[in-house]
């Protein structure tokens, strides 16, 4: 056989094996491993506490078998893992993928929980910004409204209590710094919204002595005697009654409960009767 055969047929051996190799590589491209391994692999690694690894696992089973029962699930434990990484911006977006694309299945409750969880731990003090208080707190009203069966739904209350304190703090805080500077129309708006919308935290006995202090510094006296009222009524043995009441009293009045005034009117505690004012 000639040389230049000998050459022909070698190159077209090494081509024969490229194309093969070319060839398998595609496949496995094409036709990764099945899904039931990929989310067991995935499992593996949330397990051992590799949290990234294993959002990055569950991510690639969801992109190559997109179709198949493991892919949903893939999404959302995507998310936790993400969660429990501490990289709650991609748990969230991870999750709120899953609640579009599958909202009111299996998962979407979990799926919402991550959410919420999210914003929650991204919750900051009451000086600082409360966007993610707001988020949370919007999050588990949805867990609640749509889901109220759910573990996550029963394990949402605390944490509502806690978020609606923490804004209604910001408030506080908002209206205090107001009030030291004499601004007491824009202490009093921060201050009402407290008695108007969180009148279940622990902060709207100070918030009531706060408006008292602040109609009485702006000379609006049925406001100050009716909001006293409301307060000594409620909260009887409240060092901030005794505040409010020695306020009033330094000028001369009294508590004195108003029906017509806006609090009276949004107030949802136990109203008072004036026989016993």
């Amino acid at each position: 056989m000639k040389t230049s055969q000998l050459l022909i047929i070698g190159i077209a051996h090494v081509l024969t094996l490229n194309s093969c190799a070319s060839t398998k590589n595609n496949q496995k491209i094409l036709n990764p491993d099945p899904p039931k391994t990929m989310y067991l692999t995935a499992d593996s690694y949330l397990n051992k506490g590799q949290f990234e690894t294993a959002a990055r696992k569950f991510e690639e089973l969801d992109r190559d078998h997109p179709y198949s029962i493991e892919a949903r699930r893939a999404i959302v434990m995507a998310a936790y893992s993400y969660f429990r990484a501490g990289q709650y911006p991609e748990a969230i977006a991870t999750a709120r993928r899953y609640t579009t694309l599958h909202p009111g299945t299996k998962y979407a409750a979990f799926a919402h929980h991550i959410i919420a969880s999210s914003y929650f731990e991204e919750i900051s003090g009451p000086k600082n910004d409360q966007t993610n208080t707001r988020k949370a707190l919007a999050e588990l009203k949805i867990l609640k409204s749509r889901y109220p069966n759910s573990k996550y739904a029963m394990q949402s209350d605390n944490r509502i209590r806690i978020a609606r304190d923490n804004l209604a703090a910001n408030e506080m805080e908002i209206g205090r710094y107001y009030l030291k500077r004499r601004s007491y129309t824009a202490a009093i708006n921060r201050f009402k919204i407290v008695a108007r919308d969180y009148q279940d935290t622990r902060h709207i006995e100070e918030a009531l002595m706060r408006l008292t202090e602040t109609y009485l510094a702006l000379g609006i006296r049925d406001e100050a005697q009716n909001t006293a009222a409301l307060l000594g009524y409620n909260f009887p043995k409240s060092r901030w009654y005794k505040d409010a009441y020695d306020l009033l009293k330094y000028d001369g009045l009294a508590p004195k409960r108003d029906p017509k005034s806006w609090l009276s009117l949004v107030w949802k505690g136990i109203e008072p009767s004036p026989s016993k004012l």
